[in-house]
């Protein structure tokens, strides 16, 4: 039975055969299929001479029939900032309803109560589910670090005649079915220029070049045990290999033969734009229900009075890269560019905002950093002008890292300052405080603690008188930007640490950030001192490293405690501690003293 006679044999379970031309309708295929099919149909023993369902046929439904859903809702939803800072996209509202209630709901009309729906993000937030709408909870501990193919391998043994549903989707008519026939995914008749599939004529989903437009992916799917049988091997296989943490679970539905790569296992499942919208962005939902309650959120209040606009004024809302403290989006106001800095999880315990505000009043007007907009000393939310043509430094770029240098060295030769310091080992005992009684993930973290605590009396013996320091002077915050005459300056953004302390922790900051190994370290070191460094100082560069290194490792570890993971970058800091200790102790017979 191939696609079109299934589509027909649906049609005439839900209504009785009166014509053909009343059967084209309803299956949406024209009269010539529907006369080849139901011929077909009887030949292979589906329908009887009168057009009515045979056994055989009530069989095949009963085989066929969807068993489950599952609901994807685990992850931070990072396209609906400012929303997601304060709830999970699958409870965003429209029209009052929340979305996986919705979806719960048409899922219910369908006759599917099975449902599991995994979370990971703010999963508490759905723990009501489970009393008022009788589904499971699968909860995905690594929804920070990995997408989403890593959540649907949490809830893998159910998989078999189910339906997926990602979290943010909003149906206008109910998709979903008590009769299922074969496997499909859905895609709209929207072209867009993000999708990486369209429809052939065969109603196969087949891949199309990056931006030359595809159908829109809506993202839900219907899975028979056959191919399920398939996605179930590929995700296990997929997720034991971490070059596989970033990919969405469609992956598993690619043909793996060589001939076939560029097709799905699975058929097209065409709808309307209108009918069915994947809800993304705030914007996204301000055109789906202008009135949601989610859309008055706080970070939209607070850039509406800051800039003494209203809210309908505040536009083009685009997430920006996730930062390791905050998260930031971009938007534009009367013509006007911008961007909101939202403090992240934990930054309330982690920086004291009021110590930041202080910060930005003593390099105001010195030229070293972007336009602050508005900064609240309470709660860090910071509104900056979005710079055009600036770019980040590159720490592969010798030339880059000579200037971001020399631009670092002029500014610790102003010799600012401010009423505190950052304590780098007794930031390195708070962070460990935070665990709240945890062991370290490492198992010899006592030993290695012990290591960098022992090169504190060198330290105190060598540093630098201290300066107001930016404390996270890495690549990312140096911002190259474009004059007029297409000369470059450098500023230096995101003052959240700083604070006072030896200015040479900068150097050592930039190299554990961009994960430099002992040689690009010392070219780094020569291009803060042209002059040449003192070997005494590059040891103590050493030994900030390592001290660092620590430091955030340990802040990683605090981070992993809310859910965020750092990948290589958490890993990489502890082995700075251990490796830049001995590198040290091997150096200079000095670090006794």
């Amino acid at each position: 039975m191939n696609i079109r006679e299934s589509d027909i044999l649906n049609a005439l379970c839900a209504e009785p055969f009166t014509n053909q031309r009343t059967l084209a309708e309803a299956s949406g295929h024209s009269l010539g299929v529907v006369n080849r099919s139901v011929k077909n149909l009887q030949k292979e023993g589906y329908l009887d001479e009168d057009v009515r369902l045979t056994e055989k046929a009530h069989l095949e439904f009963q085989e066929k029939a969807p068993k489950n859903a599952i609901i994807l809702a685990a992850g931070f939803g990072m396209r609906m900032v400012p929303i997601s800072m304060e709830i999970p996209k699958g409870l965003l509202e429209v029209h009052g309803e929340p979305l996986i209630e919705r979806t719960i709901r048409q899922l219910h009309e369908a006759g599917i109560r099975e449902i599991y729906v995994v979370v990971g993000f703010m999963k508490e937030k759905y723990e009501y589910l489970i009393d008022g709408f009788d589904v499971t909870l699968i909860v995905n501990p690594e929804y920070a670090a990995k997408n989403n193919l890593h959540s649907l391998k949490r809830a893998l043994r159910h998989l078999s005649n189910s339906y997926i549903i990602p979290c943010d989707i909003w149906c206008d008519q109910n998709p979903y079915r008590r009769r299922e026939l074969y496997s499909w995914y859905m895609v709209s008749d929207l072209v867009d220029n993000d999708s990486s599939v369209r429809v052939n004529r065969k109603m196969e989903l087949v891949s199309t070049p990056a931006l030359t437009g595809g159908n829109a992916m809506v993202g839900i799917s219907y899975l028979l045990e056959e191919q399920a049988a398939v996605v179930r091997k590929r995700i296990e296989a997929y997720s034991q290999d971490p070059r596989c943490d970033g990919y969405f679970w469609e992956e598993a539905l690619y043909q793996d033969d060589k001939n076939q790569k560029d097709k799905m296992i699975v058929t097209a499942r065409v709808v309307h734009t209108a009918d069915v919208m994947e809800i993304n962005t705030y914007e996204q939902l301000r055109e789906l229900d202008g009135d949601s309650d989610h859309l008055k959120t706080d970070a939209i209040r607070v850039i509406s009075q800051a800039l003494q606009t209203s809210e309908e004024e505040i536009t083009h809302i685009t997430v920006l890269k996730k930062g390791m403290t905050n998260r930031s989006f971009l938007f534009s106001c009367k013509g006007k560019k911008y961007i909101m800095r939202i403090p992240g999880e934990g930054t309330d315990r982690l920086i004291d905002r009021r110590q930041e505000a202080l910060v930005y009043q003593t390099i105001r007007e010195k030229g070293l950093c972007d336009e602050i907009t508005y900064l609240d000393p309470e709660n860090g939310y910071k509104i900056t002008g979005f710079l055009e043509d600036a770019r980040v430094c590159d720490p592969q770029d010798p030339d880059d890292t000579r200037r971001c240098m020399q631009r670092l060295r002029a500014f610790h030769e102003m010799r600012l300052t401010v009423g505190h310091d950052f304590d780098i080992f007794g930031q390195i005992e708070f962070y460990e405080h935070l665990w709240a009684g945890m062991p370290s993930a490492y198992r010899d973290y006592p030993r290695t603690k012990e290591q960098v605590f022992s090169l504190k009396p060198y330290i105190d013996a060598h540093a630098k008188d201290k300066v107001l320091t930016h404390m996270d002077a890495v690549p990312d915050n140096f911002l190259f930007v474009k004059n007029a005459d297409g000369t470059e300056d450098i500023l230096l953004i995101d003052w959240e640490y700083a604070g006072m302390q030896d200015p040479l922790v900068d150097v050592a900051m930039f190299c554990i950030y961009s994960l430099y190994d002992r040689e690009q370290t010392d070219d780094l070191i020569d291009a803060y001192f042209p002059e040449g460094c003192r070997r005494q100082d590059r040891i103590l560069i050493y030994c900030y490293i390592a001290a660092c290194g620590l430091l955030w490792s340990n802040w990683c570890e605090y981070k992993r405690t809310l859910g965020v993971e750092f990948g290589e970058y958490s890993l990489r800091q502890y082995r700075y501690a251990k490796d830049y200790y001995k590198i040290v102790r091997s150096g200079s017979k000095k670090t006794e003293e």
